[in-house]
C-alpha cells in the first residue's frame, strides 16, 4: 500500500519550481493557475525571491502547495497516472493538509491557493511579532516534551505543536515560556534545544484568533470527499467525510501536527511506501519512524521519471 504525503511550511526555497516549469508545460499552468487565483505573480517570487518576501507565511504556504501540485500533476499529466490508482491514503504536515486534499480533488487548485493565503494571513496576525516563539526539542519523548512544555508554562502559553519524529518535538508559545522550556529541557536530558526562525507560534492556542477565521472559510470553501482517505494532523486517523475534514482543519491551527503517529498509523494500516511531493523533509522523518518502510521524495523532473517507471 501506498500514501502520497506533502510537506508543510519550512520546505520553501528560492528557485523552487522553477527547473519543472521549464521543462513542462503542465507545472507551467499549474503556477499560472495559482498566480491568476491569488491575483499575485507568485511564482515570480517563488523563482526570483527576495528570501524574505518568501518566508512570508502568506506567501510560503501557497508557494509549497503549488510546487508540490506541480510534481503530481506532472505525473499525472505526463505518465498518466491517477492518484485514486497508485495510492490508499494522503497526509500532509501542517498546510501540507491542504495540499493533499488538493490532491486528491477535495479540494479545487484555486480555492486551497486562496484558503492557504487566508490561513498564511490569519495565523501571522493571531499574535504580534515578537510575543510568540517556537523552539525544536531534540532526543527527548513526546511526553518529555510535553511536560517540559507545561512546566515551563508558568500561567503563560507553552504547549507541543508538532511530534514530527522520535526524539524531535516542536513546541509553541509564548516567548518567555518558550526560551524557559529550552532551558528546562537542557537539564532534563534534551540532547538540542533551540528557538527556531518562525515569524509566529503555531500550532497552540494561541492561534485561536486564527482558528475561528479559517472556520468562517471553511465553512464557504467547496469541499468534496477526497478521492481517499486522509489521514488527519490532529487525529491521527483517516478521515474522508467533508463535514468532518472541515471541522478538523480548523482544530488544525490550535493543535498539534501528529506526524508520528499518523505515519506510525499508516503503517499498521498496511501502508509501505511513502512518496513525497515537492520537498524533501518528510521522507527522512518517515524512515525514523517506520525504518521497514520506503520513502521517495519526487521534486524534479528526473525524480517523477523515475518515479513513474516503479508504478
Amino acid at each position: 500500500m501506498r500514501a502520497f504525503i506533502f510537506p508543510g511550511q519550512g520546505s520553501q526555497a528560492v528557485g523552487m519550481g522553477q527547473a519543472l516549469a521549464a521543462a513542462s508545460v503542465a507545472a507551467r499552468e499549474l503556477f499560472q493557475e495559482v498566480d491568476e487565483a491569488l491575483g499575485q505573480n507568485l511564482f515570480r517570487l517563488m523563482v526570483e525571491g527576495p528570501p524574505e518576501d518568501l518566508l512570508l507565511t502568506e506567501n510560503a504556504q501557497p508557494a509549497i502547495m503549488a510546487n508540490a501540485l506541480a510534481t503530481l500533476r506532472v505525473l499525472e499529466r505526463e505518465g498518466g497516472i491517477r492518484l485514486a490508482d497508485k495510492a490508499e491514503y494522503v497526509a500532509g504536515h501542517s498546510l501540507g493538509e491542504y495540499s493533499a486534499l488538493c490532491a486528491a480533488e477535495a479540494l479545487g487548485l484555486a480555492a486551497t491557493a486562496k484558503l492557504l493565503r487566508v490561513r498564511g494571513q490569519a495565523m501571522q496576525a493571531a499574535v504580534p511579532v515578537g510575543e510568540g516563539a517556537m523552539a525544536a526539542l531534540l532526543g527527548l519523548d513526546f511526553a518529555a516534551a510535553q511536560a517540559i512544555a507545561a512546566d515551563a508554562a508558568e500561567n503563560e502559553v507553552c504547549e507541543a505543536a508538532n511530534d514530527n519524529a522520535p526524539g524531535q518535538v516542536v513546541i509553541s508559545g509564548s516567548k518567555a515560556a518558550v526560551e524557559r522550556a529550552v532551558e528546562l529541557a537542557k537539564v532534563r536530558g534534551g540532547k538540542r534545544a533551540m528557538i527556531l526562525p518562525v515569524s509566529a507560534p503555531f500550532h497552540c492556542s494561541l492561534m485561536e484568533p486564527a482558528a475561528r477565521v479559517m472556520e468562517q472559510a471553511l465553512a464557504k470553501a467547496d469541499l468534496r470527499a477526497p478521492l481517499v482517505p486522509l489521514y488527519a494532523n490532529v487525529t491521527a486517523a483517516p478521515v474522508a467525510d467533508p463535514a468532518a475534514i472541515r471541522t478538523l482543519l480548523v482544530d488544525q491551527v490550535t493543535g498539534t501536527v501528529r506526524w508520528r503517529e499518523s505515519v506510525l498509523a499508516m503503517a499498521a494500516a498496511g501502508v509501505t511506501e511513502f512518496v513525497e511531493f515537492g520537498g524533501k523533509v518528510l521522507g527522512p522523518m518517515v524512515k525514523r519512524i517506520a525504518p521497514d518502510a520506503t520513502a521517495t521524495s519526487v521534486v524534479t523532473m528526473s525524480d517523477i521519471e523515475a518515479f513513474a517507471k516503479t508504478l
